[in-house]
């Protein structure tokens, strides 16, 4: 008996379907919780959604802005760097033209001065040349003396005379073809 009566008491309580009192009660305490949620969490969401979405929209519009502004910032160091290549270019051109003008320069100047340094050498050389062969008369007139005032046995006493002398005997040697080659060949 007792487990008739638990099996009614069973079968009377339906765990599947609650009482009606149960349903109404959670209706009720459901609708007031969706109600609290739609009043005062929802428009909190909304509001952090949309600043949440300002702010990614803002940043996007931000590394836009910055994305364009590198853009022209680029472009413009490119024309700087292409203008300050051109400068080096053009520094460096100039610098070429004016060492070959310095090199110019320095190439006259040197070819000056080895035409100054020659014409003086060829300036001493003559003088040079000229004092030997006044020596050389000298040396010559003097021993031509000797030799003739031991050939002819006396001395010859006027320094004019002997000096015509001299200079008779040499104007002979230097038109003779022989001597001439001779004299030519021994002072070069």
């Amino acid at each position: 008996m007792v487990k008739a009566a638990s099996v009614q008491i069973l079968a009377d309580e339906n765990v599947i379907v609650p009482k009606l009192s149960e349903l109404i009660i959670g209706a009720v305490s459901f609708g007031i919780l969706v109600a609290f949620f739609f009043w005062k969490i929802y428009p909190q969401i909304r509001r952090v959604y949309a600043e949440r979405t300002e702010r990614v929209e803002g940043g996007m519009a931000r590394a836009d802005e910055a994305q364009r502004e590198a853009q022209e910032l680029l472009v413009e160091y490119r024309q700087q760097l292409d203008s300050a290549r051109a400068d080096a270019n053009r520094v460096r051109e100039e610098a070429r033209e004016q060492g070959r003008a310095i090199t110019e320069e320095l190439r006259a100047a040197a070819l000056a001065e080895v035409a100054g340094i020659k014409a003086r050498a060829e300036e001493q050389l003559a003088a040079d040349r000229a004092q030997a062969v006044a020596s050389l008369r000298r040396d010559v007139g003097e021993l031509a003396i000797e030799l003739a005032s031991r050939v002819i046995g006396q001395e010859l006493e006027s320094n004019e005379r002997q000096r015509r002398l001299v200079d008779d005997f040499l104007a002979t040697l230097d038109s003779s073809p022989d001597s001439a080659a001779a004299t030519t060949s021994g002072v070069n």
